[in-house]
């Protein structure tokens, strides 16, 4: 089920490029263990909690997952780096729809420390 805060945090045209870089399931050899948590519940709560800024401890239950499922999943999804592939495609399904106006684009760009003595 998903409820008006979770269709607001994460709508379907979000999901619909989420949801094929959500890594698979890693199968156990021996069987058994728990079914998955939905990934996009945990999506879900994850952005929650990221866009909120409340701590993974205050993660309301009405996500229907647990926190430490949040956390690990983030983690986990970190590692794998799944944020920068989002981005990407939230990006690119943008560009492509000519929606970014990169006229307003801001580069960064670190400062170093200068060498003292001869140029």
């Amino acid at each position: 089920m998903i409820d008006s805060l979770s269709q607001r945090l994460v709508p379907d045209e979000l999901w619909v490029l989420v949801e094929p870089l959500i890594p698979p399931a890693k199968e156990r050899p021996q069987g058994g263990g728990r079914a998955r948590t939905d990934p996009r519940a945990v999506f879900t709560a994850i952005v929650f909690v990221l866009t909120s800024g409340c701590a993974w401890r205050h993660l309301p239950p009405s996500f229907g997952v647990s926190v430490p499922t949040a956390h690990r999943t983030f983690t986990k999804w970190t590692e794998v780096g799944l944020w920068r592939q989002v981005h990407q495609a939230v990006l690119d399904e943008l560009g492509g729809q000519g929606l970014i106006d990169w006229s307003r684009a801001v580069l960064d760009g670190a400062s170093v420390r200068a060498k003292r003595g001869a140029a």
